[in-house]
């Protein structure tokens, strides 16, 4: 048989090979939890596709690729509080990187990182602002949500998000 009797297959048509097929799961998985004096790991925004109750202490809030929260952490020992630690998070599409989290799985975008008593309560505070504003902090722009993690560490002063770049960022969305 010569090469031009060989039949053509459009690339298209040919199956993926395996090592290229994402073997992450569809949805990203947060574990909360409260004990109460002890800890508490809870979601300060975000829009889960689901929640499973594993138990009277835990649960896991599961979210869509794409999809942005922030998740809150708040330890205690025996002398007083140990740690405090917000993260606002992507869930990371199919072919993404994705940054290990202790308590997120497959792993996720840290789009902020807030560590300490203060910085924790500066972010609590730019949250209530913008949904005392009448905005979703789920949807906020998410180079907002890194300029803010990027002035947190630089000790810089942190921008306000107004209403009127929720609404040019959400009218591109919707032209997109």
């Amino acid at each position: 048989m010569t090469a031009p009797d060989l039949p053509r297959t459009h690339p298209a048509a040919l199956p993926w090979p395996q090592a290229a097929r994402p073997d992450r799961p569809p949805h990203m998985r947060v574990a909360l939890a409260f004990v109460e004096h002890r800890v508490n790991l809870w979601l300060g925004f975000g829009k889960p596709v689901r929640e499973v109750v594993l138990d009277r202490w835990r649960r896991v809030a599961m979210f869509a690729p794409g999809s942005v929260c922030c998740r809150a952490k708040w330890i205690v020992n025996d002398r007083g509080t140990a740690r405090w630690q917000l993260m606002v998070l992507q869930a990371p599409m199919a072919f993404d990187d994705a940054r290990r989290v202790i308590g997120v799985t497959p792993g996720a975008r840290i789009l902020l990182l807030a560590d300490g008593e203060q910085q924790v309560k500066l972010v609590l505070a730019l949250v209530d602002a913008i949904e005392a504003a009448g905005m979703d902090a789920s949807t906020v722009d998410v180079t907002y949500w890194r300029t803010v993690g990027d002035r947190l560490t630089a000790c810089q002063p942190l921008p306000a998000y107004t209403a009127e770049q929720y609404a040019a960022y959400r009218a591109v969305g919707a032209l997109q």
